[in-house]
């Protein structure tokens, strides 16, 4: 006797990194990081509609492994991911994740894929999304400091979302900024390889932070920062680790994803627990205001929130219907009677 079969609802549809990227490559990475950008823009508008909570962080001297969960009435949504630095030195990423998007109603997941790929794009998504509030009106040119992986989706989302033409690159690594150069070629942007931070941010209407070492540095300090700048910090994701002078934090209007996250990971842990802050949702619902006028100083303290992830799996859900960019995984045991795993498990072996 052969095992039955296993029923529809033992399959969950897996977007492996192949396939993200083919349906990636397939609607345009620009349409991708625009569109990624309006459902996290529609997700964050119904922000009281979300449980949430700060990640779940398990830390190490080599890096942090992290959960992210959230969740409203009809979905909930996990990320594993992690941060390991020195990765690189060793042939491996400094981050990758997966991520499952599940039913509330009876817990069974939706999809299950990759978010190595999905968080670099949504993480660049989310950047530039909030520009749109926050970045000076008309604003051209952007200095990216750290040229390591997430440099080129910052520059594309930043170009197709937020109209930025120019990108002054700039990493103690030249190769870092070599590889930047080449892969923006031929993309409608002038890219400039600079060879200082200092020289970066020369002329620059919004400065992008995202170095990967996590410790106490100063990529940007306080002379470099004039007024109007907007600021999109994105390098800080874990305690002790921050990328801007603190004079900096004093001198600008801060906004946040989740506080209560951010105080604890992002640039402002370097402040005391009740400087003003403003969580971003509540500008994208009126609620706040963003930028007030053409010398105020803007920082994006991101340190990246689960219902940006959320926004991503739901996405990712919602495309990959009737395509061929998922396959169908046995992940869930479904034995014909609910109450009767063990007599499935006795069967297979018959």
């Amino acid at each position: 006797m052969h095992a039955p079969a296993p029923s529809a609802l033992a399959f969950v549809p897996f977007v492996s990194v192949q396939n993200m990227m083919a349906l990636v490559n397939t609607i345009g990475i620009e349409t991708v990081l625009r569109e990624l950008a309006a459902y996290i823009d529609a997700d964050f508008r119904r922000w009281p509609d979300f449980e949430k909570t700060p990640r779940v962080a398990l830390h190490s001297v080599e890096g942090v492994i992290e959960l992210m969960p959230t969740a409203d009435a009809q979905n909930y949504s996990f990320k594993y991911v992690n941060g390991h630095p020195k990765n690189v030195r060793h042939g491996y990423q400094t981050v990758t994740a997966f991520g499952v998007l599940s039913a509330v109603s009876n817990g069974y997941p939706l999809l299950f894929t990759e978010m190595t790929l999905l968080t670099a794009l949504r993480t660049a998504a989310m950047s530039a999304l909030s520009a749109t509030y926050l970045a000076p009106k008309d604003a051209g040119t952007m200095a990216v400091i750290g040229n390591g992986a997430q440099c080129e989706f910052q520059a594309i989302a930043f170009q197709a979302i937020c109209g930025i033409n120019t990108i002054r690159l700039y990493d103690i690594d030249p190769q870092a900024t070599e590889k930047a150069v080449r892969n923006l070629a031929g993309r409608g942007l002038s890219v400039l390889a600079c060879s200082s931070s200092e020289e970066a941010v020369e002329d620059a209407d919004v400065i992008t932070t995202c170095t990967a070492d996590k410790q106490h540095a100063t990529i940007l300090t306080d002379n470099m920062v004039g007024p109007g700048i907007h600021i999109n910090a994105i390098g800080g994701d874990c305690p002790g680790k921050t990328e801007l002078h603190r004079d900096i934090l004093t001198r600008s209007s801060i906004f946040v994803e989740f506080a209560p996250q951010t105080r604890i990971e992002g640039e402002s842990q370097q402040l005391p627990s009740d400087h003003p802050v403003t969580e971003l949702w509540q500008v994208m619902r009126g609620e706040a205001e963003g930028r007030r006028d053409a010398k105020q100083i803007t920082l994006f303290d991101s340190v990246g929130f689960a219902v940006e992830d959320f926004s991503a799996l739901r996405y990712i859900h919602d495309k990959i219907g009737g395509t061929r960019f998922f396959e169908e995984l046995d992940m869930l045991a479904d034995p014909d009677d609910p109450r009767d795993l063990f007599g499935m498990l006795r069967r297979a072996t018959l």
